[in-house]
């Protein structure tokens, strides 16, 4: 195992070639923490303030997508949506995938915007419960092709929604509240994960459960699908995160372990070589499934962790810090070396 910190970058394996600072980040965020999306190994989508930022590492500079403290009326209107508009967002949790931006709200608010097009398609409460927080969003495609929008939220339902015309195609209601929520990659099984020891599998399509996931000791706020669609990961609260065989869920195959804190982020890389595991502050763990999920770096950093992503080529892994006066944008690049270390980062 190897760490490094990056105020003192001691290690030479471990690489950080671009800081943007983003001290706006820390604050409002403290119990989410997917709020960082990479979408290149050139082009990141964060949160700053209000706002929704694009950040270029060729430019070097951000520009502003989506301004989320000002009134938001959806484009998008036809008799039977739910459309309504939203003002002074605080956003809690966000997502982007082919060309979609997707963010939760504080108050059950879900905002949808096509990045190549001006304005915002979709937004709505789509609850109105009082503790209404929506914990979780995700874009997927159905096993049909068809891409989807899906929500997670604190009023215990999963909500999935149809990302070209934002109909919705189905609310599925759950025992506890759902923090965290992923579809497999054929999309048909998701993961259902909140204030229970036990994760469940439900089908995509009609949320009926199919399975229950039981060894963890506390509440889960993260999963993740290998791209091969048979391990999933999920980070709990008691500071494990545990990898399940979905063609056997009487235990889970492995468990690794975090450093002090719950596992608020999960993320494999699109070649299914690397998971990296987000505690709520100063430590990001990475494991090689190639070894067995036994050979692992750790990242010491310092400050609340928003969010991780890696870049869809795998090349690189962003880290957003969300602290007021340490408040950055962390980029790092695998090292391809002839030893072990050619595979990390």
């Amino acid at each position: 195992m190897t760490s490094s910190s990056t105020q003192g970058l001691s290690n030479p394996q471990l690489s950080i070639f671009s800081r943007l600072e983003v001290s706006s980040l820390a604050g409002h965020y403290f119990m989410l923490r997917n709020l960082l999306w990479a979408t290149s190994k050139h082009d990141v989508y964060l949160l700053q303030n209000y706002s929704v930022m694009h950040w270029s590492s060729l430019l070097q500079r951000g520009k502003e997508v989506l301004n989320v403290a000002k009134p938001i009326v959806p484009t998008l209107g036809r008799p039977g949506l739910l459309a309504q508009p939203v003002s002074r967002v605080q956003i809690s949790t966000m997502a982007v995938k082919e060309n979609l931006m997707v963010a939760g709200g504080f108050h059950g608010e879900l905002i949808c915007k096509n990045l190549r097009h001006p304005g915002v398609a979709f937004c709505s409460k789509i609850t109105t419960d009082d503790n209404a927080i929506t914990n979780a969003v995700d874009v997927y495609r159905n096993p049909s092709g068809s891409l989807r929008v899906v929500a997670a939220n604190n009023d215990s339902q999963v909500q999935i929604f149809d990302a070209e015309n934002f109909a919705s195609l189905g609310c599925f209601k759950y025992d506890w509240s759902v923090n965290n929520t992923s579809v497999s990659p054929d999309g048909k099984l998701m993961a259902i994960l909140g204030d229970s020891a036990e994760c469940l599998l439900a089908d995509a399509n009609s949320g009926k459960v199919t399975g229950t996931l039981k060894g963890h000791l506390d509440y889960s706020f993260s999963s993740a699908w290998h791209p091969d669609g048979r391990i999933l990961a999920t980070g709990n609260q008691d500071t494990t995160c545990r990898l399940w065989d979905i063609r056997n869920l009487s235990e889970s195959i492995g468990v690794l372990k975090g450093r002090m804190g719950a596992i608020r982020a999960l993320r494999f890389t699109s070649d299914g070589q690397f998971l990296a595991m987000a505690e709520p502050a100063d430590f990001v763990h990475i494991f090689d499934t190639k070894s067995g999920y036994v050979q692992s770096q750790e990242i010491d950093l310092f400050g609340e962790i928003a969010g991780i992503s890696f870049s869809p080529d795998t090349e690189a892994l962003f880290v957003g810090i969300a602290d007021r006066t340490y408040g950055s944008l962390l980029e790092f690049i695998r090292k391809r070396h002839s030893n072990y270390l050619s595979s990390m980062f």
